[in-house]
């Protein structure tokens, strides 16, 4: 079957559990399992995923997108179940940064996700129920091996890119270092090279927060007909500061009241900020799963690059022929430039070819979700440039960059 034929007649047989999420899917690790850092193996599982563009008939244009830990497969247009705009709505489609009219995009809900590809909500075949805490403990490297298998099925051997932010950017990473072979260009974005004590101590909170929520049930909260909403909602708002900057937060509220004139003395929402953190946590709760917030943030606790290569982070990248464009924001305290700069610097001691960009901004780590056009100039210029160099890689070796 053709990637064309592929991504628009998937099967219907096996479907995920999840039938309301629309678009299509397949199911890997039939002819051989697939096998996780924690030592499971796991067969037959449905990925979800979304396309945008066309694939060109050398199969060169193909960029994969990687989301972040909230996100989804749904990168560009109407998103089908909000009926928002995709979470990268800015800079993916038809003429804008990353151009639908040149490259082939794809962008698949990861591994423990839930919206569609295997995660604890959905079915364990072993019980008919749903995994819950039954299923196994994830990493970012196995969201990428399912990305790989998800490829392979789309008989895509390389991609002209990978992108992705924040967690996406560590999945970024993870595709450079365990198949460079299968990766021109590298974008990571406002990432870091391992999960800081700091980032694991606000992962925590959130986790407690839902755990602590006697609707959680020891993770069996869809066999009993509950949902932890009040837990994961703290989650979100917990989380949902540290995507801002304190600029941001002071601009876009400061202190002042929400539709009020005066102090009540009591615990409602007094101040807008507190209104919006509200507001955020319960529009979360009816997206997310609890359980795929508790899976997804471990995986991010777990991700060390070095550790994987004698704590020499360097050593990651040795002999790699991938490109890269390395890109921070001024304002990210979460992922601050002194974390991207660590990668930078690790390419610069194995004379890797990367570029580095801190982009000025003042609004927070969710800058790389946001309109900051000097941001889109660079990864244009950066895109351009690069296919341009892999024209050149292709006319030289006679078909193969």
């Amino acid at each position: 079957m053709s990637v064309e034929e592929s991504h628009t007649k998937a099967s219907t047989e096996g479907a995920p559990d999840s039938e309301s999420v629309p678009g299509p899917y397949v199911r890997l690790g039939i002819n051989a399992p697939l096998r996780l850092d924690c030592g499971v193996e796991i067969s037959d599982f449905p990925v979800v995923y979304q396309t945008y563009g066309a694939l060109n008939q050398d199969n060169t244009n193909a960029i994969l997108i990687c989301h972040a830990l909230t996100g989804d497969q749904f990168v560009a247009g109407e998103h089908p179940i909000s009926g928002k705009r995709g979470w990268w709505d800015l800079m993916v489609g038809p003429g804008k940064t990353i151009d639908t009219d040149k490259y082939f995009v794809i962008c698949a809900n990861i591994l423990g996700g839930c919206l569609g590809t295997l995660g604890p909500k959905e079915t364990n075949p072993e019980t008919g129920k749903p995994w819950g805490l039954g299923f196994p403990v994830i990493t970012i490297a196995d969201m990428v091996r399912c990305q790989a298998l998800l490829l392979d099925h789309l008989g895509i051997e390389k991609l002209f890119a990978v992108a992705g932010g924040s967690m996406g950017g560590m999945q970024v990473l993870e595709w450079a270092t365990m198949y460079p072979e299968r990766v021109f260009a590298a974008i990571p974005i406002a990432t870091a090279p391992q999960h800081t004590a700091q980032n694991i101590a606000f992962h925590e909170v959130g986790r407690q927060a839902i755990m602590a929520d006697p609707d959680w049930c020891d993770g069996d909260y869809l066999n009993q007909g509950k949902n932890p909403t009040k837990g994961l909602a703290v989650a979100r708002m917990a989380a949902h500061i540290t995507y801002l900057s304190e600029e941001a937060l002071h601009q876009k509220f400061g202190r002042r009241l929400q539709n009020r004139d005066a102090l009540t003395y009591g615990f409602d929402a007094d101040f807008q900020v507190e209104s919006y953190l509200r507001h955020q946590g319960i529009t979360f709760v009816d997206r997310f799963d609890a359980n795929s917030y508790l899976y997804i943030s471990r995986a991010m606790d777990y991700f060390d690059l070095a550790a994987k290569h004698g704590n020499v982070l360097a050593n990651a990248f040795k002999g790699t022929n991938v490109r890269f464009c390395v890109i921070s924001f001024s304002g990210d305290w979460l992922y601050p430039t002194e974390e991207n700069r660590r990668i930078v610097h690790a390419l610069n001691s194995v004379a890797a070819n990367v570029s580095f960009a801190e982009i000025e901004s003042d609004k927070g780590h969710d800058a790389f979700l946001l309109d900051e056009p000097e941001f889109h100039r660079v990864l244009k210029g950066f895109l351009d440039g690069a296919a341009e160099l892999q024209a050149k890689a292709t006319d030289a070796t006679g078909g193969r960059a």
